[in-house]
C-alpha cells in the first residue's frame, strides 16, 4: 500500500461515483458521509459556500476500501473505518500536500489510529476532545406510559420556535457556531425534517428531526426537550414518532448518536429498541 493509493477530489459528483457502492453497503456506520455527500449533491456550492469540500477514496485491487470527508479547512477530517497502515498511509499523503487537519472524527480506533499517525508524520499532539456513541433501531419499542398528546410535523408558522429551540440545543450541548434567525439557512439543521411533540392543547414541549433518507438510511437528529419540561416522556415520545416515520417510508437503518457520558438518554434510546454499533471518538490537533 501507497500514500497515494488515497485519491482526492473536490468533485463529489465524481467521488460518489467511485465510492458510492462502498458508502452504501455500510449505511449504518457510514450515516456521515452518506448525509454528507447527498447534502452536497444535491445542494451544490449553495451548501458550502465558497470552501469547497474534499473527498478522499482509498482504492487497491481496483476496490474501494476506506473514505473520508472534509466540509472546510478549518473542519475535522470525518473518516471511515480504517486499519492502522491505512491511517498512516492516509497521514503521509496529507502531510506530503501540505494538507489542513485540524482534526478528526471516527469510530474509536479509527479516530485513534490517524490521530497517532498525524502525530508521528507532523508532530501536533492530538486532544480527545469528543466522544459519541451510534445507536441503530432494532424493534422499535414505545414507552409506556406513553405520554398524552400528538406529534406535529413542523411547518413555516413553527419556524421561530423551532429556530429558537435548535440555538437551546446547540448551547446545551457546546456545538459551533450558535444557531439564530440569520445563521438558519447555512446550519446543519435547515435540510432535516422536524416534528415537534404537542400536549393534548397544542402546546410543543420536545422536538426531533431526521435526515433525509440515503441508501435506506434516516439519522434521527437532533433530540431535544427544554430542560423544564423534562422528566415527562416527551423526548421519547417524539423520537418514537420520528423513528416510525422513517420505517413507515421504508428505511432499514434508523440510526442515532448520543453522548455516552449521558446515562439518561442513553437509557432511552435503549429502552426505545436502539441498539449500540459503535464508539465514536473526535480528536483535535493544535494549530500551527
Amino acid at each position: 500500500m501507497r500514500p497515494d493509493d488515497w485519491h482526492l477530489t473536490e468533485d463529489v459528483d465524481h467521488f460518489l461515483a467511485r465510492a458510492g457502492d462502498f458508502l452504501r453497503s455500510r449505511p449504518a456506520l457510514h450515516t456521515m458521509p452518506l448525509t454528507v455527500t447527498e447534502k452536497l449533491r444535491t445542494n451544490g456550492a449553495a451548501a458550502h459556500g465558497a470552501e469547497a469540500p474534499v473527498f478522499g477514496r482509498l482504492e487497491s485491487g481496483g476496490e474501494v476500501r476506506a473514505t473520508f470527508h472534509q466540509r472546510t479547512p478549518a473542519g475535522r477530517l470525518s473518516l471511515t473505518e480504517v486499519t492502522r497502515e491505512q491511517a498512516d498511509m492516509l497521514a503521509v499523503r496529507l502531510a506530503d500536500l501540505g494538507h489542513p487537519v485540524p482534526g478528526v472524527s471516527a469510530d474509536h480506533d479509527s479516530a485513534t489510529a490517524f490521530a497517532e499517525a498525524w502525530q508521528r508524520h507532523t508532530g501536533a499532539a492530538p486532544t480527545l476532545s469528543r466522544r459519541v456513541r451510534l445507536y441503530r433501531l432494532g424493534t422499535l419499542t414505545p414507552p409506556e406510559p406513553f405520554p398524552e398528546g400528538r406529534g406535529h410535523t413542523v411547518g413555516e408558522q413553527d419556524h421561530e420556535q423551532l429556530v429558537g429551540w435548535c440555538g437551546e440545543f446547540v448551547d446545551t450541548v457546546g456545538e459551533v457556531p450558535t444557531v439564530d434567525a440569520e445563521s438558519w439557512a447555512g446550519s446543519r439543521f435547515a435540510d432535516r425534517h422536524f416534528t415537534f411533540w404537542e400536549t393534548p392543547d397544542g402546546t410543543p414541549v420536545s422536538m426531533a428531526a431526521a435526515t433525509s433518507m440515503v441508501a435506506g438510511m434516516v439519522r434521527v437528529d437532533p433530540v431535544y426537550t427544554p430542560a423544564h419540561l423534562r422528566g415527562r416522556g416527551y423526548a421519547g415520545a417524539v423520537t418514537v414518532e420520528v423513528s416510525r416515520a422513517a420505517l413507515n417510508a421504508g428505511a432499514t437503518d434508523v440510526v442515532l448518536f448520543a453522548d455516552p457520558a449521558n446515562a439518561t438518554s442513553n437509557a432511552l434510546y435503549q429502552r426505545l429498541g436502539y441498539v449500540p454499533v459503535a464508539e465514536w471518538a473526535g480528536y483535535d490537533f493544535p494549530k500551527n
